[in-house]
């Protein structure tokens, strides 16, 4: 029986660990769940659990807030003794928070088998620190694990070898639907006094948005003229919740607290459209077949562009009216990426069980020497 960790550290992650751990254990293997404790926030963390009926942690490493180097360091330290004492088969990292850089660099040096889900998406935004995150882990990696076509080509003009590479689908859909009529059956809605197709929902969280007060007024502005047209509801993630009371909330904006994973599905499956600067949401709408707009310059996500739902706006007020103007107007038809389809879980766990011991973690002579499509580190 192969023992595996899975590890999850912050929000984003416990959509993409659930099926993974669920697929590997239906397959026979000892799962062994840590949580680094980047997040542990309740509206955060324990909602979250409760919602998606992940089990409690085998290990937790309490490694809280702090700076990346503080956190990525605090994860490290108390990850590599807990490696050494279960010496598992395998270690599975997802997505692109610090939690999971600092995982994969103690498991590359450690010796276990290491799988990176949603291996290959690329912003070439180098001023995003997820960027580095999932380029770095990637490169360390042995079972590169990839959501859709293009995050593969990715991969593949960055120098990675094809045995490595692997097009499982999306972990994120595999969890919406099998979700998705326990959400569509919460009352959240009614909570709120929505209807379905009456409002937008909003969700701000980078930093790049939320942090730098003049880019943060720059998007409140652009929401109240949009608001003007659409009523939008705003659950309000922690990080940003007193800076948007300090610079104040338009009026058509309503503000609540941070929804949980039901909570959420629910609003997102029946709202207008959805705006957005989170990478899952691009994803989840995409599924939902849900008009989104993007707040960002780019997005690792391309595929929800050219075969999903979403449109980038970019940060720039006007541009932003306009596009939601446009969407409302002309909203894009449903489509859904090839392998989105609720079983890349299952083609993961095939992946990982069925691919041997072997060690495929590829020396630098295995890779081509131009790897510079991962953009410009200095743009």
């Amino acid at each position: 029986m192969p023992r595996i960790v899975c590890v999850a550290g912050a929000r984003p992650n416990y959509m993409k660990i659930k099926p993974v751990m669920d697929a590997l254990e239906r397959r026979g293997a000892e799962v062994l769940l840590v949580h680094t404790g980047q997040h542990y926030d309740a509206s955060m963390n324990d909602v979250f659990f409760r919602d998606l009926g992940i089990r409690s942690p085998d290990r937790h490493l309490g490694a809280g807030s702090g700076s990346h180097a503080q956190q990525t360091g605090r994860v490290m330290a108390a990850f590599e003794p807990l490696l050494d004492e279960v010496a598992p088969d395998a270690v599975v990292v997802v997505g692109d928070i610090n939690s999971t850089l600092a995982c994969a660099l103690v498991t590359a040096k450690a010796g276990p088998l290491l799988a990176h889900v949603e291996a290959g998406l690329r912003s070439r935004d180098w001023t995003m620190p997820e960027e580095v995150n999932r380029v770095a882990t990637d490169r360390v990696s042995d079972y590169l694990l990839a959501p859709s076509a293009d995050a593969a080509a990715n991969l593949r003009s960055e120098g990675y070898r094809e045995d490595q590479i692997h097009v499982v689908g999306n972990v994120m859909i595999d969890t919406l639907l099998a979700n998705l009529d326990r959400a569509r059956r919460s009352d959240v809605l009614a909570r709120y006094g929505l209807t379905r197709g009456g409002y937008g929902l909003v969700t701000l969280h980078r930093p790049a948005n939320v942090d730098d007060p003049g880019a943060l007024r720059g998007l409140l502005k652009a929401l109240g003229e949009v608001a003007g047209r659409c009523p939008l509801l705003l659950p309000v993630h922690p990080r940003a919740a007193e800076r948007i009371g300090e610079l104040g909330v338009p009026g058509g904006v309503r503000v609540v607290p941070a929804a949980g994973y039901l909570d959420f599905i629910a609003l997102q499956d029946s709202a207008r459209l959805v705006l957005t600067d989170s990478g899952g949401v691009q994803e989840e709408t995409t599924a939902l077949g849900v008009p989104c707009v993007t707040l960002r310059e780019n997005t690792e996500r391309p595929v929800t562009v050219t075969e999903g739902t979403n449109v980038l706006a970019g940060t720039d007020p006007d541009r932003i009216v306009a596009t939601v103007h446009r969407v409302l107007d002309d909203p894009p038809a449903p489509r859904c990426p090839a392998l989105w389809d609720g079983r890349a879980s299952e083609r993961i766990a095939q992946v990982l069980l069925d691919g041997g011991t072997a060690r495929t973690r590829p020396r630098p002579t295995d890779l081509v020497p131009d790897v510079a499509d991962t953009g410009p580190r200095h743009p």
